[in-house]
């Protein structure tokens, strides 16, 4: 379940900002500010639902004295014209919160909804879906979140929670990496694994980048396959595990097996084929750039 912290409901109190200003004016005009009544969110079409904590937090701090029910557990599945949400109180509280709330409650469970295609795709198989950085500014937490509604996992949170050195960093240092082989990582990250145990990803973009990062004993415990074939990917992964052999046979040299990640132009039509190749990690950024929201409406009695 998600815990709403200070940032979300901060930027939960902008959001309200944004939309009523000054004041709803038609709400005002129309509707008493004594009238009673129910409301419910209605699912438009079918997918996974994500957002409850929001949307109660939404209605909380417009009124207080509203009840709101989620009639629909996290990441659950939810059918077309299923009520998921009720809300008890004043009509012009419910009406002051509807679209920021079904504004959160389509972009979290759009997520969602993506996610469990692609976790579906995949059953059967042992790997994990697991989203990106690709996120929108501000929303990391709650799209991240919808990501594990639907079943995805999630890759580190920031720069701050795990190493991961990309192609821009690859580039940076092609030339030291290039004399020293990898003991460079090994010198670079002493320091910092001394003081506490960080995760370390690398991504490589070709088997010879990735033979260049494994011919020492230094091994990070990931690998980033970027835009490799279904090809690539299948090499890749008997290479590491061929090499592991070799390593132990000849020179009695165990070593951690690292996860192999597999990213780039994924998508519904590959994934199960690049599931199938043995890599353990799919991270997709489209789970939360471009998922397509999902369609709610609220309707009062």
């Amino acid at each position: 379940m998600l815990k709403i912290s200070n940032q979300t409901r901060s930027l939960i109190r902008q959001a309200l900002r944004e939309d009523i200003g000054p004041g709803d004016v038609t709400t005002k005009t129309f509707i008493p500010s004594s009238l009673m009544g129910e409301a419910y969110i209605e699912a438009k079409e079918k997918g996974i639902l994500s957002g409850g904590p929001i949307v109660r937090e939404i209605f909380r701090q417009v009124d207080p004295r509203l009840k709101v029910q989620q009639k629909i557990s996290e990441g659950s599945k939810i059918s077309k014209g299923k009520a998921v949400f009720s809300i008890h109180g004043k009509i012009a509280s419910i009406l002051k919160g509807e679209r920021v709330a079904l504004n959160f409650l389509s972009h979290l469970s759009g997520i969602a909804t993506l996610t469990r295609h692609y976790v579906e795709k995949i059953k059967g198989t042992r790997v994990k879906i697991l989203d990106t950085r690709k996120t929108t500014p501000l929303l990391r937490d709650l799209e991240k979140y919808a990501v594990r509604c639907g079943g995805g996992e999630n890759h580190r949170l920031g720069l701050w929670d795990e190493i991961l050195v990309k192609e821009n960093h690859w580039d940076a240092m092609y030339d030291i990496l290039d004399q020293t082989k990898c003991r460079y990582f090994t010198q670079r990250l002493k320091p910092l694994l001394k003081r506490r145990r960080i995760p370390v990803e690398v991504e490589v973009r070709s088997l010879k980048e990735l033979a260049h990062l494994l011919e020492g004993t230094y091994v990070p415990d990931r690998i980033l396959l970027d835009n490799f074939s279904i090809k690539e990917l299948r090499r890749a992964v008997l290479f590491v595990e061929g090499l592991d052999q070799i390593l132990k046979a000849r020179y009695g040299i165990r070593r951690k097996r690292p996860f192999l990640e597999a990213s780039g132009g994924i998508h519904l039509g590959n994934v199960r084929e690049v599931a199938k190749t043995g890599v353990d990690r799919i991270s997709i950024g489209r789970l939360t750039h471009s998922a397509p929201a999902l369609d709610f409406s609220l309707h009062t009695k």
